[in-house]
């Protein structure tokens, strides 16, 4: 186990590593500037921000600065705030982007697996028709469009909740709707036909025979071993929930590390950019990994045989 992990990690330092280099090039190879889009400023003024923030250095040199920087966890000055760092922007909007994918991870893990569970012991039912009907929907619509037809019906027209902002506990249900809606219909489908798989298997047959009550064949024997593919992509899923709200933290005027994302790149701040794109790697590769450690618990065979080589 020791051995796999330190494995794991050596392999996502290379790949951060990786990312860290082709975002930098790629974003110098952009033409302009991150104070171009500054009509007012003097072209002495912008050569002397260039020199200030090492833009004017050979490109070589501001790779090596940047990689001791990223060495140091430092991802540099934002560009456009004077006196803010990166480092200071993801802790300011990480606060509300994790409550909200969490919370959306919740909603994923505790409404598309019950629903795919009922499809499945329901199968060629109106249950399973109506948790199918749902699932096509939430997946076939973006998702937001759901979030704007959730703004325009429970808050413009019902004023249920807030139209934006996280002033009260309201504030969160809909952008946590919104997010969710598309795993949510994700996960339920996989479950159902993850189950109605397991279900065909021997071992089922074998524990159905032997009497056991319809319950414990199906969560001592059959969910365990059926959660499996909706664990395989609960860590995409879990960082894509927490990384992929930028459209709905725009949306609900959201305060989170997306807003701050989609701003960066409309003011060019090539560090804010740089450095959000390279925390959200190092957060999915973080993810993944729980997920591959999850495996030894669920299925004992992958146990041995990681073991065994």
């Amino acid at each position: 186990m020791a051995t796999y992990v330190i494995q794991r990690l050596g392999l996502m330092l290379l790949t951060l590593f990786a990312i860290v280099t082709l975002t930098f090039f790629l974003m110098h190879a952009v033409p302009g500037g991150p104070f171009v889009s500054e009509r007012m400023l003097a072209p002495e003024i912008e050569a002397s921000l260039n020199a200030k923030f090492g833009l004017s250095d050979p490109i070589w040199l501001q790779y090596l600065h940047y990689l001791r920087g990223i060495a140091m966890f430092d991802l540099g000055p934002s560009f456009k705030y004077p006196g803010v760092s990166v480092n200071q922007m993801i802790a300011d909007g990480l606060p509300v982007t994790l409550r909200l994918g969490l919370l959306a991870v919740i909603c994923v893990v505790a409404l598309g697996v019950p629903m795919g569970i009922v499809a499945a012991l329901n199968r060629n039912k109106w249950p399973d028709t109506g948790v199918m009907l749902l699932a096509t929907m939430g997946v076939a619509i973006p998702s937001y469009v759901i979030a704007t037809v959730l703004l325009y019906v429970f808050a413009f027209k019902l004023g249920w909740v807030p139209t934006f902002g996280l002033d009260d506990w309201r504030g969160y249900i809909l952008p946590v709707l919104a997010l969710a809606g598309f795993w949510i219909s994700f996960v339920a489908r996989l479950s159902r036909s993850s189950l109605l798989e397991t279900f065909e298997q021997d071992y089922m047959t074998t524990a159905r025979a032997k009497g056991l009550r319809p319950g414990q064949v199906l969560f001592k024997h059959g969910l365990r071993n059926s959660l499996i593919p909706v664990v395989t992509v609960l860590g995409p899923v879990v960082a894509n929930l927490v990384t992929g709200s930028f459209v709905i933290e725009q949306i609900f005027a959201l305060p989170g590390i997306g807003r701050h994302f989609v701003l960066s790149i409309t003011n060019r701040d090539y560090t804010a950019i740089m450095g959000i794109t390279i925390f959200y790697a190092a957060l999915l590769m973080v993810m993944i990994l729980i997920v591959d450690l999850l495996y030894l618990w669920l299925d004992p065979r992958i146990k041995l045989s990681r073991q065994s080589a």
